[in-house]
Formats: C-alpha cells, sequence, structure tokens
C-alpha cells in the first residue's frame, strides 16, 4: 500500500480532538474516574501513555479534561489516531501508534547525489515515523536544491505501507531546471555605466558561453555577497555615502529563471583631507609613521586602501612584538568640502610573547615535522612577520590544505599568545603516468612513484621509469630533509638510462648508438639564511655508447658480414664521424656546489617571491671526463591584476672542456657527445625532445644525369623514412619563459581548472661543426666497381651505399636507362643545421586539472621562430593520481 503522506491525511489535533470529544458523551460534574484502561498499543506500554496526559483516577471527568488529553497525546506525534471514552466513571482511550520507518529511499534525484541529501535528512530507520518530520525533511531537501539553483524543484514523500506496522518512507524528486538570472538591472547609477557594476558582481547574466561557470545561477547568498561587492567598488572610488536601497529577485512568468533589481544612491565623491597616526605605544611615533601612509591629501578616498593601511601597522606592531596592538581609524566626514579626515589611533597594548604553540589536527605527519618549520620558538618574542613565514614554510611542504593559517589566541596572561596550526592532511604519495606523441618517438610512457612524507617524518622516496621508442630508465632517490633532527639535507639518488637513436629505412626502424648510463649521486644541503642555502653534490657514472655494427661497421675481413669482427671499424662514411667519435665507454666523476635563493610564498604552488640557483660542477676528479660547467636559472612570481599569476624564468649554462681531444680541422669538439647541453621538450614547449639546436641530416640522393648528360645527385627529402637526423646538442644555452595563470569562475575552479598562457624562448649552441663528408651544395659524382666498393672522384669521400635492395653490390648507371643504376646505386649527403644563438619562439596555452583521478596536464604550443633542422612538437600531454 503505497500513499501520499501529506495529501489530505494531515489532519490536525485541535481537529481530532474536537471530533473526539464530540463522541463523548458530557459527563455530569459529579462523574468521577474510578479507571483507566489504554488499548491498541503494540509498542509503548500502558503506563507511559497515561503519562503523556493528566487523567487520572478519582479526579472529574469534564469535556475540557478529554479534550486537553486528546491534545497531548497528539503532541508526542507518536499515535496516529487517538479516542476516549468514558462509561460511567471507566474511562478507555484508545490509540493507534505511528508506524516505524523500515527504510528512507530517494527517487528522481540525478543532479545532486544521494551522499549529499541524506545528511540533510532527519528522519531515520528504526525512528516512529511522524508527519512533522517528514515536512521537515522535505523543506531541507528543497532547501538543498535551491542552493544549487534549482528553484523549481519539488519533493513529495510517500509512504508504502509493511507489515508489522512499519513502513518505507519515499522522497521521490522532481528536480526541475536550474535557475539562471535572465537579467541583472540597475538603476540610479549615473557615474559607472551598468557593464561596469555587472563586471564588479559575482552573479553574472545567463549567456551560451558560460556553460563552464555557476555564477549565472541565482542564489540568495550570492545576491547579498554582490550588495556588499558593489558597496566595496563605490567606497573604493570614493563614494562614502553609497548605499543600495534594494535588491530585488523576480521569478520570470515561466516560474524558470529571475530577474534582478538593484536600486542605488551613489551620493557624491570625497577626497581625502588630514590624514594622520596617533600612537599610544612607545616604539610607534606618528613623526616616522605619518609619511609613510599611501594615502595623501587630496587623493580620491579609497575605504580598501585605508582598511590595508591598518592591516599593514597592525602587521608593523606585530614585528615589534605587539601581537594585540588596537588600531582604530577615526572618520570626520566634510559634506561642504567633500573631504574625509582620518585619524589611525595606535592604542597602548603589552609586548606578546609565545606562551604556546599547538598543532592539531596531524594524524600520520610527525608533530616535529611541522614544528621545526616555526620561525617562532616558545618563549621568543611575537613577530607577525615570522608567524607569516612559518605558515608559508608548513604549506610548502605539500602535506597539508593550501589555505592553511596559523591562529593566534590569548594565552593565560595579557602577554602571553598561543599560536595554533589547525592542520589537514592530504595525500603526499603520487603515482604519475605521462604520455606524448612524437614523430621521432611515436608514443613515450613514464610513471613514477614518490612518497614525498615517507612514514610521516617528511621524508622524500621516489621511483621512476620511462619508455619510449627513444629511451629506457629507471631511477631510484631518497631524501632525509632533517639530518639526525638537524637542518641539514641529505640524499642519494641511483640510475639506469638507455637512450637509443634510431632512423627508418624503409618503414623499418634501425638503431644508429646507444648510450648506456649507470650511476649514482649523493648531495647534501645546509641552510646560510632563512632564504639562502647552500649544497654540495658529488656524482659517479660510466657511459657506454655503442653503434649498431651491421649497419655502421667497415667489413675489415672481407667476411662479407660487417660488424662480424672486432677488427671491423666504425666506418664514418656510414654512420658519420661524429658518431663515431663518440663510441668508446667512460667515466665521470664530478663534484659539484650549488647556492640557492628562495624566497617564494609557496614552493608547491607559489604566487609572488623570487628563486635564483647558480650552480658548477667540476668533472675531472678521477674518471676519464674533465669539464667545468655552470649554470645559472631564476624565476619570479607576481599576482596581477587581481588574481592573476604572472611567472617569469630564465636560465643558461655553458661547459668548458679541460681537455683537447683534437683540433676542429678534424671536426672533433672537445666536450663529448654525451655531456653537452641538449634542448626541446619539455624545456622549450612547441619543440619536440631534443627538437632545437645543433643537427646533422642526412638525406637519401639519387644519381641520374641532367640534360646534358652530366651526372647529378637528386637529393630526396624526407619521406618514407628516408632521411634521418641527429642532435648533437652545443656547449651553451639559454632558455626563458614566461606564463600566465587565468583565474576562473566558482564552477571551474570547484572543477579543479588552472589554464594558462605562455611564451618559450631559447636556443642550444657552440659546438665544433662535425667532419661531414660532403659539401652539400658541392656534390662530387662517383661510381661502384663490380665489387661494390665506392670510386670516388677527385678528392670527395664516396657517396654511395655499395648494396642495393636486395643485398647485392650496387651497379653503376649508363645512358641506356636515361641515367637510373640497375639496381639502383643509392647515395646519401649530410647537411649540419642548427648551430646559431638565434632564438626558437613558441607560444601556446595549457590547462591543469585536478581530476578525479589525479593532476592532469595539457599543453597545445605553436613553434614561431624556428631554424632548419628543428624538429617541432603540437601536443603533449600528461596525468597523475595522488594516494
Amino acid at each position: 500500500m503505497c500513499g501520499t503522506i501529506l495529501s489530505g491525511a494531515a489532519v490536525s489535533s485541535q481537529a481530532l480532538a474536537q471530533e473526539a470529544a464530540q463522541a463523548v458523551p458530557a459527563a455530569p460534574a459529579d462523574n468521577i474516574i474510578r479507571s483507566i484502561a489504554v488499548t491498541g498499543a503494540q509498542r509503548l506500554e500502558p503506563t507511559t501513555v497515561l503519562s503523556y496526559m493528566k487523567l487520572r483516577t478519582g479526579q472529574p471527568y469534564t469535556q475540557e479534561s478529554a479534550d486537553q488529553a486528546l491534545k497531548d497525546l497528539f503532541e508526542t506525534e507518536l499515535f496516529k489516531d487517538v479516542s476516549i471514552r468514558n462509561n460511567q466513571g471507566a474511562v478507555v482511550i484508545e490509540v493507534v501508534e505511528n508506524p516505524v520507518i523500515n527504510r528512507i529511499l530517494l527517487e528522481g534525484n540525478k543532479r545532486i547525489k544521494e551522499d549529499k541529501i541524506y545528511p540533510e535528512i532527519r528522519l531515520a530507520p528504526r525512528q516512529i515515523f511522524t508527519r512533522s518530520k517528514v515536512r521537515a525533511d522535505v523543506a531541507r531537501i528543497v532547501e538543498l536544491y535551491k542552493r544549487k539553483g534549482r528553484f523549481a524543484a519539488n519533493v513529495e514523500p510517500k509512504m508504502v505501507q509493511l507489515d508489522q506496522n512499519r513502513v518505507d518512507i519515499v522522497f521521490e524528486i522532481n528536480e526541475g531546471p536550474k535557475s539562471k538570472v535572465q537579467q541583472i538591472n540597475i538603476i540610479g547609477n549615473e557615474e559607472f555605466s551598468d557593464g561596469k557594476l555587472r563586471g564588479e558582481m559575482v552573479t553574472k547574466q545567463s549567456r551560451f558561453y558560460r556553460f563552464f561557470s555557476s555564477s549565472d545561477t541565482y542564489d540568495p547568498d550570492r545576491l547579498a555577497f554582490d550588495q556588499q561587492k558593489l558597496r566595496q567598488f563605490y567606497l573604493t572610488e570614493g563614494y562614502a555615502d553609497f548605499r543600495v536601497i534594494s535588491a530585488v529577485a523576480e521569478l520570470t512568468p515561466d516560474k524558470r529563471d529571475f530577474i534582478i533589481t538593484y536600486v542605488l544612491e551613489e551620493g557624491e565623491r570625497y577626497q581625502f583631507g588630514d590624514v594622520s597616526v596617533e600612537s599610544d605605544i612607545r616604539d610607534f611615533t606618528p613623526e616616522f609613521l605619518t609619511p609613510q601612509l599611501p594615502m595623501k591629501t587630496g587623493d580620491f578616498y579609497d575605504a580598501k586602501q585605508v582598511e590595508d593601511t591598518v592591516e599593514r601597522l597592525s602587521e608593523t606592531a606585530g614585528l615589534f612584538g605587539y601581537a594585540f596592538a588596537d588600531v582604530r581609524p577615526q572618520f570626520t566626514r566634510n559634506k561642504e568640502t567633500l573631504t574625509m579626515d582620518i585619524l589611525f589611533q595606535v592604542a597602548e597594548s603589552d609586548r606578546v610573547y609565545v606562551e604556546r604553540i599547538d598543532i592539531n589536527g596531524n594524524t600520520l605527519t610527525q608533530d616535529k615535522v611541522v614544528r621545526r618549520e616555526f620561525r617562532l620558538n616558545e618563549g621568543d618574542a611575537f613577530n607577525s612577520f615570522q608567524v607569516k613565514r612559518s605558515a608559508n614554510r608548513i604549506k610548502s611542504l605539500g602535506f597539508f590544505q593550501e589555505d592553511l593559517e596559523i591562529e593566534q589566541k590569548q594565552g593565560s596572561a595579557p602577554d602571553r599568545i598561543i599560536l595554533e596550526a589547525n592542520v589537514e592532511e592530504k595525500a603526499t604519495g603520487e603515482l604519475q603516468l605521462s604520455a606524448g606523441f612524437s614523430s621521432v618517438e611515436n608514443f613515450i610512457l613514464q610513471a613514477s612513484v614518490r612518497q614525498r612524507n615517507f612514514r610521516g617524518k617528511g621524508q622524500e622516496l621516489r621511483a621512476s621509469v620511462s619508455y619510449s621508442s627513444y629511451s629506457q630508465s629507471i631511477e631510484l632517490g631518497f631524501t632525509e630533509p632533517y639530518l639526525f633532527d638537524r637542518n641539514i639535507a641529505v640524499g642519494a639518488d641511483i640510475f639506469r638510462r638507455d637512450l637509443n637513436s634510431f632512423n627508418y629505412v624503409n618503414s623499418d626502424r634501425q638503431t644508429t648508438f646507444e648510450q648506456l648510463t649507470t650511476g649514482f649521486q649523493i648531495r647534501a644541503g645546509v641552510p646560510i639564511t632563512e632564504y639562502l642555502s647552500a649544497s654540495l653534490r658529488y656524482g659517479l657514472s660510466q657511459d657506454d655508447v655503442t653503434l649498431e655494427p651491421s649497419l655502421f661497421f667497415t667489413d675489415s675481413n672481407s667476411d662479407g658480414i660487417r660488424g662480424n669482427s672486432e677488427a671491423d671499424d666504425c666506418d664514418p662514411l656510414l654512420a658519420g664521424r661524429y658518431l663515431c667519435d663518440a663510441l668508446g665507454t667512460r667515466t665521470t666523476s664530478s663534484l659539484g656546489a650549488s647556492l640557492i635563493y628562495d624566497d617564494r610564498d609557496n614552493r608547491i604552488r607559489p604566487t609572488r617571491g623570487q628563486t635564483i640557483v647558480g650552480s658548477v660542477d667540476f668533472a675531472g676528479l678521477g674518471g676519464s671526463v674533465k669539464y667545468l660547467r655552470g649554470r645559472l636559472n631564476a624565476s619570479k612570481h607576481w599576482r596581477v591584476l587581481g588574481d592573476f599569476i604572472f611567472t617569469a624564468k630564465a636560465e643558461g649554462g655553458y661547459i668548458y672542456p679541460l681537455e683537447n681531444r683534437g683540433s676542429a680541422a678534424d671536426g672533433i669538439d672537445d666536450v663529448r657527445l654525451t655531456d653537452r647541453f641538449f634542448l626541446g621538450e619539455p624545456q622549450i614547449r612547441g619543440f619536440d625532445i631534443r627538437g632545437v639546436g645543433p643537427r646533422v641530416v642526412r638525406s637519401t640522393t639519387i644519381p641520374g644525369l641532367d640534360t646534358n648528360g652530366n651526372p647529378i645527385n637528386e637529393i630526396v627529402e624526407l619521406t618514407n623514412g628516408t632521411q634521418t637526423d641527429d642532435a648533437i646538442g652545443g656547449r651553451a644555452y639559454y632558455l626563458g619563459r614566461a606564463e600566465l595563470e587565468i583565474p576562473l569562475g566558482s564552477g571551474a575552479s570547484e572543477l579543479g581548472l588552472r589554464p594558462s598562457i605562455f611564451v618559450d624562448v631559447g636556443a642550444v649552441f657552440n659546438v665544433t661543426q662535425p667532419l661531414l663528408l660532403t659539401d652539400a651544395q658541392t656534390q662530387a659524382f662517383s661510381t661502384v666497381d663490380s665489387q661494390g666498393n665506392a670510386s670516388p672522384t677527385g678528392a670527395s669521400a664516396p657517396l654511395y651505399l655499395t648494396t642495393d635492395s636486395t643485398g647485392a653490390a650496387a651497379t653503376t648507371f649508363d645512358a641506356s636507362t636515361n641515367g637510373i643504376a640497375n639496381p639502383i646505386a643509392t647515395s646519401f649527403t649530410e647537411r649540419f643545421f642548427g648551430d646559431t644563438m638565434s632564438p626558437r619562439l613558441s607560444v601556446g596555452f595549457g590547462v591543469n586539472w585536478n581530476s578525479p583521478f589525479g593532476p592532469f596536464r595539457i599543453d597545445i604550443a605553436k613553434a614561431l621562430l624556428k631554424e632548419p633542422g628543428d624538429d617541432t612538437k603540437l601536443f603533449t600531454f600528461n596525468v597523475g593520481t595522488q594516494f
């Protein structure tokens, strides 16, 4: 049996009492109650029912006493129906108990999930059903939908009758459409346009392009907030008498949307008159403070500037240890001259000392991890700057919420203060997956696991694995930020990296060279001042660079198989001189040091501050590699135009060789290929990995004859993998980046979206030009003899590969085949690109999204300035999760 609870069945207790009273015959005045019996009770004891009313044996039974008894029983909301019968003093009270709730169900809710609605419902299983509680729950559910902007939502409660006087309560929800703000009207504004004032409001008019925002949803709380925003705006513009006369929201005729109308009174515009400071604190002198005030006589009155000045004076007092300094601005308004005189009164207060530091909410993180970030200790003189700095350092750990604040509470005495950090821990483990596509590497996959608060001690443990057609690597690392509870950070890393370079021949992937690096690094860092620190590191690694012998080695034994014997050598004709030079095993033993300045407000997501890092590395402390390498990195963050965050970064580096490996005439650079700088994605977006800078490009050439019968070489551009492209790096590089993070509306903020636009610029350069086997502009032509050996003409090096597509010896061409060899004898040309300081420039946009499955980043960048040979890339993304 299912019925609507509130439709017709609801009868007031007064009406039921009157109906029952009519059934009771009028009792004579001398009719005394001899007995009272209760019938119909199932769960309640008769004595319990009797305790709810005032009828007692021995009392006279009257119409008034019966009515009061009915009223009392109905007010308990335990009974569905009650009747009273009197038979010559024998009173019988017959009750029908309200049912017990078995289950509470929701139907029709799609926009708001059950876990959001059930906490609003006060009814619960195994409770007694009452209509008043149902009505209250209906009102709460409707109010929840109103807060979500759905004012047309309707909730109808229904009751499903079960056996044993039990019921299921079903709330049938009709959510209705989202109520939008169709129009905002403003009346009474003369100095500012409607559009300007609407721009100051949080509520926006409904438009098709606001599909990512909830600002066009009607919300009564937001309406009140917008009135305050309008007042703040006018007060900052000097209109001290401004007021909002009325703000009315009316439903449209179709009952779907709202029209909001504001009626304003702007008043006159004021200027600052006399502005001064009066201080009762000994360390604060008016002669010193008054010239420091930002407002000047004649400036337009700005209430926000006054508030900021009060806060600044309070913070300044806090620097001197006066935590509870009372700064009160006294206003004197002159309506004739339209000026506002302001006197900032700083009342006398005691110097304050830190009595206790309390840390609450850290269930995993040890107390000492938070406490060691405090710049104040118990017993120290209070300093507001150090309190703020402590909060920033705790947030920079990345273990707690971003809006963390340190509360200041009165201590046991007027000169004592308690600092309380109420932290809320968040996930510090990170599982990150990165994926991308590249014209060189095809699919790229990286995975890393990182725990930044290992065992709750603030230690960092990390492991990463990457795989692509270009490289594979595995790295493990550990960092202890406070060794033996002293401010000394130590760490170690071990790694193994396998880098492969390859090209394609007839769509078949063939490896050119492989670099296998295995090593470790240990490091230590100590603070010098609050913002300046130094670090020292030592690393030992071994590089093993090899080439594919079957492709790039000379057959010295004439056994027909290249690379089959140890006597076979790297062939510069096949591999290029720069690759042959890189072959071998070498060990690098390096000692490095860095000096770091960092005053950012948050190391995880900074909004202001700067970093400067200078580092130098010396290789030659043993090992077979000797060089001196220096780098300089700098970044600065600003909050601009309100909530926009602008970031500028710049870095550069140079490596100076400490050994002589050959002459420039031989095309040998004193800095080895594996030690040079490389540039590309992710450092400069819009370019591929190692896509910027010096490189050697080989293109297939086809021999032929021109119209006069002279031999020519036709260069075949990049088609079907017939061109190879190898970055060879440089000794120097520079890189710059400017990025603006764009704030979005509250709806997008709730989704965790943080878009940005950026400009990247950089270059890598300064390398000895490798000894190329030919000049791209003056190709000399040569033939191939019957044994497949090249026969150069003049002083030029051989140009032709010695086998055809079937592996047989290639033959020369003749006129009968129109200058085409049969089979074709292919050749190649080498060209050197990119060794220039000319900037490479890219612009683009990206979006950070704190998605339900983890952080997600997508970047789309277009290269605007590039040099011949550079490899560009349009699209990248990465995704991760936290635990």
